[in-house]
């Protein structure tokens, strides 16, 4: 009999963001596997994990998804540990994977879910709290109240077309992986007259370096940087 894969969102840092349905999950299963971007590099989603859920006696299993700009190496990545994942079910075990956040968020996990259904496997997504959702509630600032709108897009690739999009159509704009971005996004601001206090920063959330607050000029912020920016003010 063919195991069953879970794709398991951590939150975004603190083990006890983990859901009461991940930890039941990620405390049965098999096999743990979780994302990194090197080999040998410790998973930030499998540090979440050891914080909430004792894996001792468990199998666990790195997944490289490497960080490159060719399309074609990242779809090589995936189409690998697709593979690996396939060969762990077909040996009868159940395997949770982690990913930071939630999983319908920007999540490495789906990419992998939709063609691992498609081979027969059984799958369940089990969702996670995700960075903005949990920094807008630590800053006391609403993502959308009455009748606004919001708008989720990354800054990951620059692809700044999309975010300059949201602020002319949206009333509020949460900007994902935005850590390098800020002097950019700023003269966005500034050009549709939306003063900088209008957004709020969060960055590295439940790690020793968490920051929530203003944008700050020169500032450097690490990879898991979320903007959000609410035009009709905080």
């Amino acid at each position: 009999m063919k195991g069953k894969l879970f794709g398991i969102g951590t939150g975004p840092g603190d083990p006890k963001l983990l859901t009461l349905r991940g930890k039941e999950l990620l405390e049965t299963a098999d096999v743990i596997a979780y994302p990194v971007r090197k080999v040998g590099e410790e998973g930030t989603a499998l540090e979440i994990v050891r914080g909430a859920v004792d894996l001792s006696g468990k199998e666990i299993v790195e997944l490289l998804f490497k960080m490159d700009p060719d399309d074609e190496v990242r779809k090589k990545c995936r189409a690998e540990s697709i593979d690996r994942l396939c060969t762990i079910l077909d040996s009868g075990k159940n395997v949770a994977m982690v990913t930071l956040g939630d999983v319908g968020v920007y999540s490495t996990y789906m990419y992998l879910d939709r063609t691992i259904r498609a081979r027969g496997y059984e799958t369940e997504v089990v969702p996670g709290i995700s960075a903005f959702s949990y920094g807008s509630a630590l800053a006391s600032v609403p993502l959308m109240i009455g009748t606004e709108s919001l708008a989720v897009v990354s800054a990951a690739k620059q692809n700044y077309g999309e975010v300059e999009k949201a602020l002319d159509d949206f009333d509020n704009v949460v900007v994902m992986k935005a850590y390098q971005s800020m002097g950019v996004i700023t003269e966005m601001m500034q050009k549709r007259g939306i003063p900088a206090g209008n957004a709020v920063v969060i960055s590295n959330l439940g790690m020793p370096d968490q920051y929530i607050g203003p944008m700050e000029a020169g500032k450097e912020y690490g990879y898991f940087t979320t903007l959000i920016i609410k035009k009709k003010g905080i």
